[in-house]
């Protein structure tokens, strides 16, 4: 990990198989994390609108899972702008992307991808960041 105090900070849901491979991955690799369920603490809408103005909130929205192919098509159909996909992830958690991670350097990922992770654990990889 970083020279940082701040914890790695992974957001999901705990029955999703991406994030118990991202957690097991953290954990083979001796990376210690928080790990908050957004079933259990949604996030917050300003904590959401962070994120979507860091990474567009097109990444964030995940339309490739099962919640958003049983929403009903009008549903999908108004997601046109930030505000309405916001809108539509606060009232179904499951919406968005996952796993999101925020690291000890502060910056912000979504999915799992492990070589990437590998350096960001690296002595001196926030300069990286």
């Amino acid at each position: 990990m970083t020279a940082s105090t701040s914890p790695i900070l992974v957001y999901g849901i705990a029955n999703c198989d991406t994030v118990k491979k991202a957690r097991a991955w953290l954990a083979a690799n001796g990376a210690a994390h928080e790990f908050i369920d957004y079933k259990k603490q949604a996030p917050s809408h300003a904590l959401l609108a962070a994120w979507a103005q860091r990474l567009g909130w097109q990444a964030l929205l995940n339309t490739r899972g099962t919640t958003w192919r049983r929403l009903d098509p009008a549903n999908r159909a108004s997601v046109s702008n930030a505000a309405s996909a916001l809108s539509l992830m606060l009232a179904q958690p499951s919406l968005i992307r996952r796993p999101a991670v925020r690291w000890p350097s502060g910056e912000l990922t979504l999915g799992f991808a492990p070589e990437a992770w590998q350096t960001r654990l690296q002595p001196g990889s926030a300069s990286r960041a």
